[in-house]
């Protein structure tokens, strides 16, 4: 039997679950038509931490240039932006936690 991949969507819940689980406040942009194109999925905050920018992708979703642009922009700063993806976990445990 062969477990089909996660979505997006499903991808996204588990990301949100995770950080609101450790304290962050998460925004999600739910209609983006009206909102400049490329800007990350999710943002979150805790008190005591930079702001973490994230945008989710299957691990065969391609990343736009626009989106690519947004998470560079966003790195400048004292901010965390990543491309994720499900086979990021681990990655994404570590942002969620503060660990190195």
């Amino acid at each position: 039997m062969t477990i089909p991949p996660e979505t997006e969507a499903q991808f996204q819940r588990r990301v949100v679950q995770l950080l609101e689980t450790t304290g962050h406040l998460v925004y999600h942009t739910h209609d983006s038509r009206r909102s400049a194109p490329g800007f990350p999925d999710l943002v979150a905050a805790r008190p005591g931490s930079s702001a973490l920018f994230l945008e989710l992708k299957t691990d065969k979703g391609k990343v736009s240039t626009a989106q690519q642009e947004w998470i560079d922009i966003l790195r400048c700063g004292p901010n965390s932006a990543h491309i994720v993806r499900p086979r990021d976990w681990d990655l994404i445990v570590r942002l969620a936690t503060g660990a190195r």
